[in-house]
Protein backbone atom coordinates (compact mmCIF):
# COMPACT_ATOMS: atom_id res chain seq x y z
CA UNK A 1 0.00 0.00 0.00
CA UNK A 2 1.30 3.81 -0.91
CA UNK A 3 1.76 6.21 1.60
CA UNK A 4 -0.55 8.89 2.36
CA UNK A 5 -0.41 11.40 0.50
CA UNK A 6 1.75 14.86 1.37
CA UNK A 7 1.07 18.46 0.82
CA UNK A 8 -2.23 19.61 2.06
CA UNK A 9 -4.92 17.02 2.41
CA UNK A 10 -8.57 18.70 2.39
CA UNK A 11 -9.81 18.37 6.28
CA UNK A 12 -11.67 15.12 7.16
CA UNK A 13 -15.18 16.53 6.86
CA UNK A 14 -14.83 19.85 5.07
CA UNK A 15 -14.86 20.37 0.62
CA UNK A 16 -11.90 21.41 -0.42
CA UNK A 17 -12.87 23.95 -2.55
CA UNK A 18 -9.89 25.11 -4.28
CA UNK A 19 -9.43 21.46 -5.36
CA UNK A 20 -12.60 20.74 -6.60
CA UNK A 21 -12.88 24.49 -8.51
CA UNK A 22 -9.38 22.84 -10.35
CA UNK A 23 -10.65 19.72 -10.90
CA UNK A 24 -14.23 20.70 -12.34
CA UNK A 25 -12.18 23.46 -14.82
CA UNK A 26 -10.42 20.76 -15.89
CA UNK A 27 -13.41 17.98 -16.35
CA UNK A 28 -15.32 20.90 -18.25
CA UNK A 29 -12.82 21.63 -20.55
CA UNK A 30 -12.66 17.89 -21.12
CA UNK A 31 -16.17 17.60 -21.92
CA UNK A 32 -16.29 20.52 -24.35
CA UNK A 33 -13.50 19.97 -25.95
CA UNK A 34 -14.56 16.02 -26.85
CA UNK A 35 -18.32 17.80 -27.52
CA UNK A 36 -17.42 20.51 -30.24
CA UNK A 37 -14.05 18.17 -31.38
CA UNK A 38 -16.09 14.97 -32.49
CA UNK A 39 -18.67 16.43 -34.71
CA UNK A 40 -16.81 19.34 -35.71
CA UNK A 41 -14.20 17.30 -37.28
CA UNK A 42 -16.23 14.59 -38.52
CA UNK A 43 -18.56 17.26 -40.87
CA UNK A 44 -14.76 19.07 -41.79
CA UNK A 45 -13.88 15.15 -43.16
CA UNK A 46 -17.38 14.69 -44.56
CA UNK A 47 -16.75 18.66 -46.33
CA UNK A 48 -13.59 17.58 -48.02
CA UNK A 49 -14.55 14.21 -49.30
CA UNK A 50 -12.92 11.57 -47.41
CA UNK A 51 -14.51 8.37 -47.03
CA UNK A 52 -16.85 7.04 -44.36
CA UNK A 53 -14.35 4.35 -43.32
CA UNK A 54 -11.75 6.72 -43.11
CA UNK A 55 -13.68 9.15 -40.98
CA UNK A 56 -14.39 6.71 -38.67
CA UNK A 57 -10.68 5.30 -38.60
CA UNK A 58 -9.75 8.66 -37.93
CA UNK A 59 -12.28 8.60 -34.70
CA UNK A 60 -11.41 5.69 -33.57
CA UNK A 61 -7.55 7.33 -32.69
CA UNK A 62 -9.40 8.98 -29.49
CA UNK A 63 -9.99 5.51 -28.08
CA UNK A 64 -6.83 4.18 -28.85
CA UNK A 65 -4.81 7.24 -28.03
CA UNK A 66 -6.86 7.20 -24.26
CA UNK A 67 -5.90 3.76 -23.51
CA UNK A 68 -2.65 4.24 -24.71
CA UNK A 69 -2.10 7.58 -22.55
CA UNK A 70 -3.65 5.68 -19.29
CA UNK A 71 -1.05 3.29 -18.56
CA UNK A 72 1.54 6.86 -18.63
CA UNK A 73 -0.26 8.92 -16.87
CA UNK A 74 0.33 7.89 -13.42
CA UNK A 75 4.34 8.22 -14.33
CA UNK A 76 4.59 11.45 -15.62
CA UNK A 77 2.47 12.56 -12.58
CA UNK A 78 4.70 10.84 -9.96
CA UNK A 79 7.61 12.11 -12.35
CA UNK A 80 6.67 15.68 -12.44
CA UNK A 81 3.87 16.57 -10.31
CA UNK A 82 0.13 16.58 -10.75
CA UNK A 83 -0.38 20.21 -11.27
CA UNK A 84 2.44 20.92 -13.74
CA UNK A 85 1.53 17.71 -15.77
CA UNK A 86 -1.97 18.69 -15.68
CA UNK A 87 -0.65 22.11 -16.78
CA UNK A 88 1.54 20.61 -19.78
CA UNK A 89 -1.46 18.62 -21.22
CA UNK A 90 -3.72 21.36 -21.51
CA UNK A 91 -1.22 23.37 -24.06
CA UNK A 92 -0.75 20.23 -26.23
CA UNK A 93 -4.77 19.76 -26.39
CA UNK A 94 -5.02 23.48 -27.19
CA UNK A 95 -1.89 23.88 -29.28
CA UNK A 96 -3.60 20.32 -31.47
CA UNK A 97 -7.06 21.67 -30.94
CA UNK A 98 -5.08 25.09 -33.12
CA UNK A 99 -3.68 22.31 -35.28
CA UNK A 100 -6.72 20.62 -36.72
CA UNK A 101 -7.30 23.90 -38.67
CA UNK A 102 -3.88 25.05 -39.47
CA UNK A 103 -2.69 21.24 -40.83
CA UNK A 104 -4.74 19.97 -43.74
CA UNK A 105 -3.15 16.72 -44.71
CA UNK A 106 -5.69 14.02 -43.82
CA UNK A 107 -3.12 11.61 -42.99
CA UNK A 108 -1.65 13.88 -40.39
CA UNK A 109 -4.50 14.38 -38.39
CA UNK A 110 -4.17 10.62 -37.10
CA UNK A 111 -0.90 12.06 -34.99
CA UNK A 112 -3.01 15.19 -34.24
CA UNK A 113 -5.54 12.74 -32.54
CA UNK A 114 -3.57 11.03 -31.14
CA UNK A 115 -1.88 13.79 -29.05
CA UNK A 116 -5.14 15.76 -28.26
CA UNK A 117 -7.03 12.53 -26.99
CA UNK A 118 -4.07 11.53 -25.10
CA UNK A 119 -3.65 14.84 -23.51
CA UNK A 120 -7.51 14.78 -23.02
CA UNK A 121 -7.10 11.47 -21.32
CA UNK A 122 -4.03 12.84 -19.02
CA UNK A 123 -6.40 15.76 -17.81
CA UNK A 124 -9.75 13.30 -17.32
CA UNK A 125 -7.15 10.76 -15.30
CA UNK A 126 -5.44 13.45 -13.16
CA UNK A 127 -8.43 15.51 -12.52
CA UNK A 128 -10.27 12.75 -11.05
CA UNK A 129 -7.92 11.56 -9.20
CA UNK A 130 -6.89 14.86 -7.53
CA UNK A 131 -10.84 15.54 -6.53
CA UNK A 132 -10.82 11.69 -5.66
CA UNK A 133 -7.71 11.98 -3.05
CA UNK A 134 -9.22 15.38 -1.83
CA UNK A 135 -12.73 14.66 -1.29
CA UNK A 136 -13.80 13.85 2.41
CA UNK A 137 -14.60 10.36 3.21
CA UNK A 138 -18.70 11.69 4.16
CA UNK A 139 -19.00 13.41 1.09
CA UNK A 140 -17.02 12.03 -1.43
CA UNK A 141 -20.25 10.74 -3.35
CA UNK A 142 -21.68 14.33 -2.98
CA UNK A 143 -18.43 16.07 -4.41
CA UNK A 144 -17.95 13.44 -7.18
CA UNK A 145 -21.55 13.68 -8.02
CA UNK A 146 -20.61 17.75 -8.93
CA UNK A 147 -18.10 16.52 -10.82
CA UNK A 148 -19.65 14.27 -13.05
CA UNK A 149 -23.23 16.60 -13.52
CA UNK A 150 -19.97 19.47 -14.66
CA UNK A 151 -18.66 16.51 -16.95
CA UNK A 152 -22.36 15.94 -18.24
CA UNK A 153 -22.55 19.69 -18.76
CA UNK A 154 -19.33 19.87 -20.88
CA UNK A 155 -20.70 17.42 -23.03
CA UNK A 156 -23.99 18.84 -24.16
CA UNK A 157 -22.33 22.23 -24.06
CA UNK A 158 -19.68 21.28 -26.91
CA UNK A 159 -22.76 20.19 -29.21
CA UNK A 160 -24.09 23.27 -28.39
CA UNK A 161 -21.50 25.45 -29.12
CA UNK A 162 -20.85 24.11 -32.35
CA UNK A 163 -24.33 24.56 -33.94
CA UNK A 164 -22.91 28.19 -32.67
CA UNK A 165 -20.19 28.99 -34.51
CA UNK A 166 -20.37 26.05 -37.49
CA UNK A 167 -17.75 24.34 -38.75
CA UNK A 168 -16.13 27.35 -41.31
CA UNK A 169 -12.89 29.37 -40.28
CA UNK A 170 -10.89 29.22 -37.29
CA UNK A 171 -13.02 30.04 -34.80
CA UNK A 172 -14.50 26.55 -33.47
CA UNK A 173 -10.92 25.92 -33.11
CA UNK A 174 -9.97 29.00 -31.64
CA UNK A 175 -12.89 28.83 -28.87
CA UNK A 176 -12.63 25.25 -28.23
CA UNK A 177 -8.62 25.48 -27.40
CA UNK A 178 -9.36 29.13 -25.82
CA UNK A 179 -11.78 26.52 -23.31
CA UNK A 180 -8.69 24.27 -22.85
CA UNK A 181 -6.25 26.77 -21.93
CA UNK A 182 -8.77 28.89 -19.29
CA UNK A 183 -8.59 25.94 -17.43
CA UNK A 184 -5.86 26.33 -16.52
CA UNK A 185 -6.09 29.02 -14.22
CA UNK A 186 -7.52 27.48 -11.61
CA UNK A 187 -5.13 24.34 -11.79
CA UNK A 188 -2.36 27.27 -11.49
CA UNK A 189 -3.81 28.89 -8.62
CA UNK A 190 -4.25 25.64 -6.71
CA UNK A 191 -1.13 23.75 -7.56
CA UNK A 192 0.37 23.97 -4.79
CA UNK A 193 -2.55 22.25 -3.16
CA UNK A 194 -2.63 19.36 -6.16
CA UNK A 195 -2.07 15.61 -4.20
CA UNK A 196 0.97 14.24 -4.53
CA UNK A 197 2.38 10.86 -5.47
CA UNK A 198 5.24 10.47 -3.62
CA UNK A 199 6.40 6.95 -4.78
CA UNK A 200 5.59 4.35 -8.05
CA UNK A 201 2.35 2.47 -7.92
CA UNK A 202 2.73 -1.41 -5.96
CA UNK A 203 1.32 -3.27 -9.05
CA UNK A 204 1.97 -3.42 -12.51
CA UNK A 205 -0.84 -1.13 -14.21
CA UNK A 206 -3.06 -3.76 -15.52
CA UNK A 207 -3.37 -5.48 -12.39
CA UNK A 208 -5.26 -1.97 -11.27
CA UNK A 209 -8.01 -3.02 -13.33
CA UNK A 210 -8.63 -6.16 -11.77
CA UNK A 211 -7.66 -4.85 -7.91
CA UNK A 212 -11.39 -3.01 -7.99
CA UNK A 213 -13.09 -4.76 -10.83
CA UNK A 214 -16.70 -3.40 -9.15
CA UNK A 215 -14.91 0.41 -10.04
CA UNK A 216 -13.70 -0.69 -13.17
CA UNK A 217 -16.75 -3.02 -14.43
CA UNK A 218 -19.04 -0.07 -14.12
CA UNK A 219 -17.15 2.47 -15.71
CA UNK A 220 -16.48 -0.37 -18.59
CA UNK A 221 -20.41 -1.00 -18.89
CA UNK A 222 -20.95 2.75 -18.66
CA UNK A 223 -18.88 3.49 -21.82
CA UNK A 224 -20.33 0.96 -23.02
CA UNK A 225 -23.88 1.48 -22.76
CA UNK A 226 -23.23 5.51 -23.13
CA UNK A 227 -21.65 5.29 -26.28
CA UNK A 228 -23.23 2.89 -27.99
CA UNK A 229 -26.76 4.19 -26.72
CA UNK A 230 -25.62 7.46 -28.23
CA UNK A 231 -24.60 6.21 -31.43
CA UNK A 232 -27.06 3.82 -32.28
CA UNK A 233 -30.09 4.52 -30.65
CA UNK A 234 -31.44 7.16 -32.99
CA UNK A 235 -31.33 3.95 -35.57
CA UNK A 236 -33.15 1.74 -33.03
CA UNK A 237 -35.84 5.02 -32.79
CA UNK A 238 -36.24 5.86 -36.23
CA UNK A 239 -36.33 2.09 -37.21
CA UNK A 240 -38.81 1.46 -34.36
CA UNK A 241 -41.67 3.86 -36.09
CA UNK A 242 -40.48 7.51 -34.41
CA UNK A 243 -39.60 10.23 -36.10
CA UNK A 244 -36.14 12.12 -36.33
CA UNK A 245 -37.32 14.77 -34.37
CA UNK A 246 -39.17 12.28 -32.02
CA UNK A 247 -35.68 10.16 -31.65
CA UNK A 248 -33.80 13.33 -30.62
CA UNK A 249 -36.44 14.33 -28.49
CA UNK A 250 -35.67 10.77 -26.94
CA UNK A 251 -31.74 11.00 -26.42
CA UNK A 252 -32.69 14.84 -25.24
CA UNK A 253 -34.37 13.17 -22.22
CA UNK A 254 -31.89 10.27 -21.15
CA UNK A 255 -29.32 13.50 -21.18
CA UNK A 256 -31.37 15.01 -18.54
CA UNK A 257 -31.54 11.84 -16.66
CA UNK A 258 -28.04 11.44 -16.80
CA UNK A 259 -27.40 14.91 -15.35
CA UNK A 260 -30.37 15.37 -12.75
CA UNK A 261 -29.28 12.13 -10.93
CA UNK A 262 -25.67 12.88 -10.70
CA UNK A 263 -25.85 14.29 -7.53
CA UNK A 264 -28.42 12.71 -5.65
CA UNK A 265 -27.15 9.31 -6.54
CA UNK A 266 -23.56 10.55 -5.18
CA UNK A 267 -25.11 11.70 -2.05
CA UNK A 268 -27.13 8.58 -1.23
CA UNK A 269 -23.42 6.50 -2.03
CA UNK A 270 -22.44 8.66 1.36
CA UNK A 271 -24.94 6.73 2.84
CA UNK A 272 -24.61 3.01 1.93
CA UNK A 273 -22.28 0.72 3.78
CA UNK A 274 -21.20 -1.08 0.91
CA UNK A 275 -21.22 1.24 -2.16
CA UNK A 276 -21.51 -2.44 -4.65
CA UNK A 277 -24.78 -3.04 -3.17
CA UNK A 278 -25.94 0.43 -5.15
CA UNK A 279 -24.09 -0.37 -8.05
CA UNK A 280 -25.75 -4.06 -8.34
CA UNK A 281 -29.12 -2.02 -7.80
CA UNK A 282 -28.33 0.53 -10.58
CA UNK A 283 -27.16 -1.94 -13.47
CA UNK A 284 -30.60 -4.09 -12.20
CA UNK A 285 -32.78 -1.42 -12.80
CA UNK A 286 -30.54 -0.51 -16.27
CA UNK A 287 -30.96 -4.13 -17.28
CA UNK A 288 -35.04 -4.11 -16.50
CA UNK A 289 -34.94 -0.74 -18.19
CA UNK A 290 -33.36 -2.26 -21.43
CA UNK A 291 -35.58 -5.32 -21.51
CA UNK A 292 -38.82 -3.09 -21.54
CA UNK A 293 -37.27 -0.68 -24.82
CA UNK A 294 -39.04 -2.89 -27.15
CA UNK A 295 -42.11 -2.99 -25.71
CA UNK A 296 -42.24 0.94 -25.25
CA UNK A 297 -42.18 1.34 -28.98
CA UNK A 298 -45.81 2.35 -29.02
CA UNK A 299 -45.55 4.90 -26.80
CA UNK A 300 -43.01 8.15 -26.99
CA UNK A 301 -44.25 8.83 -23.33
CA UNK A 302 -43.42 5.81 -21.52
CA UNK A 303 -40.36 5.65 -23.66
CA UNK A 304 -39.31 9.10 -22.26
CA UNK A 305 -40.02 8.20 -18.80
CA UNK A 306 -37.76 5.16 -19.15
CA UNK A 307 -35.13 6.77 -20.71
CA UNK A 308 -35.15 9.19 -17.89
CA UNK A 309 -34.62 7.21 -14.98
CA UNK A 310 -32.63 4.82 -17.22
CA UNK A 311 -29.97 7.64 -18.33
CA UNK A 312 -29.94 8.39 -14.08
CA UNK A 313 -29.07 4.94 -13.80
CA UNK A 314 -26.15 4.72 -16.19
CA UNK A 315 -24.77 7.76 -15.15
CA UNK A 316 -24.64 6.68 -11.37
CA UNK A 317 -22.34 3.48 -12.56
CA UNK A 318 -19.26 6.32 -12.91
CA UNK A 319 -20.10 8.20 -10.17
CA UNK A 320 -20.85 5.65 -7.52
CA UNK A 321 -18.11 3.52 -9.17
CA UNK A 322 -15.22 6.57 -8.72
CA UNK A 323 -16.44 7.12 -5.77
CA UNK A 324 -16.33 3.54 -4.73
CA UNK A 325 -12.57 3.41 -5.69
CA UNK A 326 -11.98 6.30 -3.88
CA UNK A 327 -13.12 5.30 -0.88
CA UNK A 328 -10.52 1.86 -1.47
CA UNK A 329 -7.19 3.15 -2.36
CA UNK A 330 -4.99 6.41 -1.86
CA UNK A 331 -2.14 8.04 -3.08
CA UNK A 332 -0.34 6.12 -6.02
CA UNK A 333 -2.32 3.37 -5.77
CA UNK A 334 -5.45 5.74 -6.46
CA UNK A 335 -3.56 7.75 -9.09
CA UNK A 336 -3.11 4.46 -11.09
CA UNK A 337 -6.22 3.53 -10.35
CA UNK A 338 -7.81 5.82 -11.64
CA UNK A 339 -5.70 5.73 -14.92
CA UNK A 340 -7.30 1.92 -15.11
CA UNK A 341 -10.26 3.50 -14.48
CA UNK A 342 -10.44 5.77 -17.39
CA UNK A 343 -8.58 2.99 -19.67
CA UNK A 344 -11.84 0.55 -18.85
CA UNK A 345 -14.09 3.67 -19.76
CA UNK A 346 -12.45 4.03 -23.05
CA UNK A 347 -12.04 0.31 -23.79
CA UNK A 348 -16.29 0.18 -23.50
CA UNK A 349 -16.76 3.28 -25.82
CA UNK A 350 -15.17 0.94 -28.35
CA UNK A 351 -16.83 -2.22 -27.51
CA UNK A 352 -20.20 -1.12 -26.88
CA UNK A 353 -20.80 0.34 -30.30
CA UNK A 354 -19.65 -2.09 -32.01
CA UNK A 355 -21.34 -5.13 -30.02
CA UNK A 356 -24.65 -2.90 -30.53
CA UNK A 357 -24.42 -2.32 -34.22
CA UNK A 358 -23.49 -6.01 -34.73
CA UNK A 359 -26.10 -7.72 -32.71
CA UNK A 360 -28.75 -5.25 -34.35
CA UNK A 361 -27.08 -6.38 -38.05
CA UNK A 362 -27.79 -10.33 -36.68
CA UNK A 363 -30.88 -10.37 -34.94
CA UNK A 364 -32.92 -6.72 -36.18
CA UNK A 365 -33.77 -3.96 -34.47
CA UNK A 366 -34.15 -5.63 -31.03
CA UNK A 367 -30.74 -6.44 -30.99
CA UNK A 368 -30.05 -2.56 -29.36
CA UNK A 369 -31.95 -3.36 -26.37
CA UNK A 370 -30.60 -7.16 -25.92
CA UNK A 371 -26.95 -6.14 -25.89
CA UNK A 372 -26.99 -3.47 -23.18
CA UNK A 373 -28.96 -5.50 -21.40
CA UNK A 374 -26.49 -8.11 -21.53
CA UNK A 375 -23.80 -5.47 -20.68
CA UNK A 376 -26.22 -4.96 -17.67
CA UNK A 377 -26.17 -8.49 -17.01
CA UNK A 378 -22.68 -9.51 -16.97
CA UNK A 379 -22.40 -6.71 -14.57
CA UNK A 380 -25.20 -7.93 -11.96
CA UNK A 381 -23.92 -11.32 -12.26
CA UNK A 382 -20.13 -9.84 -11.18
CA UNK A 383 -21.23 -7.35 -8.83
CA UNK A 384 -23.09 -9.88 -6.61
CA UNK A 385 -20.21 -12.49 -7.34
CA UNK A 386 -18.16 -10.00 -5.49
CA UNK A 387 -20.82 -9.35 -2.77
CA UNK A 388 -21.87 -12.94 -1.65
CA UNK A 389 -18.41 -14.00 -2.08
CA UNK A 390 -15.62 -11.81 -1.85
CA UNK A 391 -17.27 -8.98 0.83
CA UNK A 392 -13.65 -8.21 2.73
CA UNK A 393 -11.95 -7.49 -0.49
CA UNK A 394 -12.15 -3.84 -2.17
Amino acid sequence: MSKPLSGKPAPVDEIHWPSLIAAVASITSVGIAIGLGLPLLSIIMEKRGIASTLIGLNSAMAGLASMAAAPLTTKLAHRHGVAPTMLLAIVLAAASALGFFYITDFWLWFPLRIIFHGAITVLFILSEFWINATAPPNKRGFVLGIYGTVLSLGFASGPLLFSILGSDGILPFAVGAGVILLAAIPIYLARNESPVIDEKPGRHFMRYVFLVPTATAAVFIFGAVESGGLSLFPIFATRAGFGESQAALLLTVMGVGNFIFQIPLGMLSDTVKDRRTLLSALTLIGLVGALFLPLLVESWFLMALVLLFWGGCVSGLYTVGLSHLGSRLQGSDLAAANAAFVFSYAVGTVAGPQAIGAAMDVTGNNGFAWTIAAFFGLYVVLSIARIVLKPKRP
